[in-house]
């Protein structure tokens, strides 16, 4: 009975967002202006599970016939998770009305996501990654085309839809090589078994496959081809949700279900794939970021690169790669959504304001917005003191002890690369004038929004550290 009572404890935040989708919905159905209460029922749900999963960290348990893990890692990542889309609900209050698409299941798809998110990051069993990802996908196709009167939010959907499908069958293919080797679709059996299985051809072309499939999910090149038009055409605030917690839900699982494939004696395996794929992420989506003139163009091919700079973790194969990568998506998650919530809100209606020249002058007409900004741009590209810069020298750190040094050079090119596109975002607000006087107008929710993602940033380049000792403990 205690250990039932425990087990209730662990999932909780699983829990929560499983009610908050259930009482959402009934809202939705009886409560005509459901709209108007949910983003703020959302966002109470949302921090009530992340907090809980904080508290709750140090409880780590394998449950449900050893296919849900709770505690450790997974907690963090559900961490991440709900406070992004807490963020995310409160950038859209006012942005939903502005771009045409003021319906209450909006939030609810959002709940829905995060929950196959959560499933994701906790799953010990294959089967249990296929349906948190199919969970969440499902919910982004939707989020995509959400204003289906917009020609652009239809083909972002579809193509996000139709290259999703195609992603996925390379993971069910990869999943089912894998079980029809190993007899098991238990993440604990493979990985104690990995030594006898490794040498098997058909179960290595399995887990290639499997990686392949979530290199699709992560925005990795050659599989990123979706997501410049996706980020492009979908609602600014959702584009941030991919961006973010999607991606952070993709090195999840690949992190915490197959970490013991990536460590040990056998992390060689895959360090040629890891580390090609990283290097054309990090090099293509710099240099491409560079001759775009859209600002969500511009910041789709930076998540291209910022997911190489993640990958050289993996590549790595030791605690030291995954700890950093898993702080890099956390300080990721927070610069990318504030953002993401900037441009919403200097985005006009009917999709306007989206050229980097509509930025020309910001510092004039808007200073605060524009600061707000420019410490965004500085994060992102890596300068100290704020997250972004730790973020990369942990994984830079944990590739030069893997004698991946050449790795980490490259990730060294590639933000020097990078310091261009974003610097030149803070020049067009500061030195080109605008004959525009329109001052962006915002909600006090949406600028909350953007200030607390800025502080977080703040704070974890202040005690990077901290965060750090806090995941290395439940990888050792």
């Amino acid at each position: 009975m205690l250990n039932n009572i425990q087990e209730f404890y662990n999932i909780l935040p699983l829990v929560i967002i499983g009610g908050l989708i259930l009482i959402s919905v009934v809202i939705e159905i009886y409560w005509d202006n459901s709209e108007k209460f949910l983003p703020w029922f959302s966002i109470i749900g949302f921090l009530s599970a992340g907090i809980y999963a904080l508290i709750d960290v140090s409880n780590t348990s394998i449950i449900f016939q050893n296919m849900l893990a709770t505690g450790g890692v997974v907690n963090i990542f559900w961490l991440i998770f709900n406070v992004s889309a807490a963020i995310v609900c409160l950038l859209s209050v006012n942005y939903i009305k502005k771009y045409g698409a003021y319906y209450g299941e909006y939030y609810i798809i959002i709940q829905t996501s995060v929950l196959g998110m959560m499933l994701m990051a906790g799953a010990k069993d294959l089967i249990m990654i296929f349906l948190g990802l199919e969970i969440m996908s499902i919910s982004f196709y939707v989020l995509a085309g959400f204003n289906r009167k917009l020609s652009s939010a239809n083909e972002a959907s579809l193509k996000y839809f139709l290259l999703g499908a195609f992603a996925t069958g390379f993971l069910v293919y990869g999943i089912a090589l894998i079980y029809g080797k190993a007899t098991t679709t238990s993440i604990d059996v493979i990985s104690s078994n990995f030594s006898a299985l490794s040498g098997n051809v058909l179960f290595l072309a399995g887990v290639l496959l499997f990686l392949i499939g979530f290199s699709f999910k992560i925005a990795a090149f050659p599989f990123h081809m979706w997501v410049p038009d996706v980020y492009q055409g979908s609602p600014t605030t959702v584009a941030g949700l991919f961006s973010t917690a999607g991606k952070a839900a993709g090195f999840s699982a690949l992190i915490v279900t197959f970490g013991a494939l990536f460590g040990g004696a056998y992390s060689h395996l895959f360090t040629p794939y890891l580390s090609a794929i990283a290097v054309f992420s990090m090099l293509f989506g710099s240099i491409v970021a560079i001759i775009q003139t859209d600002i969500k163009r511009m910041l789709a091919y930076s998540s291209i690169a910022h997911a190489g700079y993640m990958l050289i973790g993996l590549a790595s194969g030791n605690i030291d790669g995954v700890a950093g990568i898993i702080f890099y998506l956390a300080a990721y998650t927070f610069m990318n959504l504030a953002a993401f919530g900037i441009v919403s809100i200097v985005e006009g209606k009917d999709e306007t304001n989206l050229d980097l020249d509509s930025y020309a002058g910001l510092g004039t007409r808007s200073p605060f917005l524009a600061g707000l900004f420019a410490l965004i741009m500085f994060a992102l590209a890596g300068i100290p003191p704020f997250a972004g810069f730790f973020g990369k020298y942990y994984v830079f750190i944990a590739a030069i002890k893997a004698n991946l040094t050449w790795l980490a050079i490259v990730g060294i090119i590639s933000s020097a690369i990078s310091i261009y596109f974003y610097l030149r975002i803070v020049v067009i607000m500061y030195f080109k004038s605008s004959e525009s006087e329109d001052k962006p107008s915002y909600l006090n929710s949406e600028i909350i929004a953007v200030i607390i993602s800025v502080a977080l940033i703040i704070i974890l380049g202040l005690v990077p550290g901290s965060f750090i000792d806090l995941i290395t403990s439940f990888l050792k």
